[in-house]
């Protein structure tokens, strides 16, 4: 297996809609600033609108607009679908085989284009694609370091525990994670973020809290990101 590259991640999150898009869009933002050429990869994406004479999936769009450089489309996004619900569901709706193999090979042409390469994954880490593969089962074949992205609610103790577990249990490395605010009156806020500091194996890479306008820009000013140097 290829070592990997120095400034490559994974992003995945607790849930779906936890962050995970905003806080691969604040790394890409902060590998500029760094002085590292950057592109976004969304592999699956499911949910799409017609707009400007084509499909665009707004996580893929955010993705695009972050990057330091214009890729492909079919590199950035080999799998767009139409329907916002499982991918595993809709892939097998719009008749489409999601391939763990051509992704990687996608993944491996983007490298070849910029510095670091930010995949974003799809839900939480477990999240199926095929009767036979997981997002998980991605993250393993594509081999970079992972990024979690804890939606600090009730309850993100424990799926922030149970997804570091999954990370370790497919040998990745947990590079850091974030405290993403997601529910801002949640009790305890402060407190959840120490329970998590002490359990989780991993540094804290920063606390976003709920922004007015969630831009990477923003997002990016509360990340402690000296690692990207």
């Amino acid at each position: 297996m290829a070592t990997p590259r120095q400034h490559d991640y994974f992003v995945t999150g607790t849930d779906t809609e936890i962050g995970k898009t905003l806080v691969s869009a604040a790394l890409m933002h902060a590998l500029a600033q760094a002085g590292h050429s950057s592109v976004g990869m969304k592999p699956v994406a499911a949910g799409a609108e017609w707009r400007d004479g084509g499909w665009h999936n707004e996580d893929v769009d955010a993705l695009k607009a972050a990057a330091t450089l214009t890729a492909p489309d079919e590199l950035v996004c080999p799998y767009l679908m139409q329907t916002p619900a499982a991918p595993h569901i809709v892939a097998e709706r719009e008749q489409l085989t999601i391939s763990l193999t051509h992704i990687v090979q996608c993944y491996r042409q983007l490298s070849r284009l910029a510095d670091a390469v930010v995949v974003e994954g799809v839900g939480g880490f477990r999240v199926p694609l095929s009767q036979q593969h997981d997002t998980a089962d991605m993250a393993q074949q594509l081999a970079v370091p992972v990024i979690l992205v804890v939606g600090l609610r009730l309850g993100c103790i424990n799926h922030a525990l149970l997804t570091a577990e999954a990370i370790a249990a497919r040998g990745l490395s947990l590079a850091g994670w974030v405290a993403n605010t997601v529910q801002p009156d949640m009790l305890c806020l402060e407190e959840n973020i120490t329970a998590l500091r002490a359990r989780l194996p991993a540094p804290l890479l920063g606390h976003i809290p709920r922004l007015a306008t969630a831009d990477a820009a923003g997002a990016a000013a509360y990340l402690n990101l000296n690692f990207l140097k």
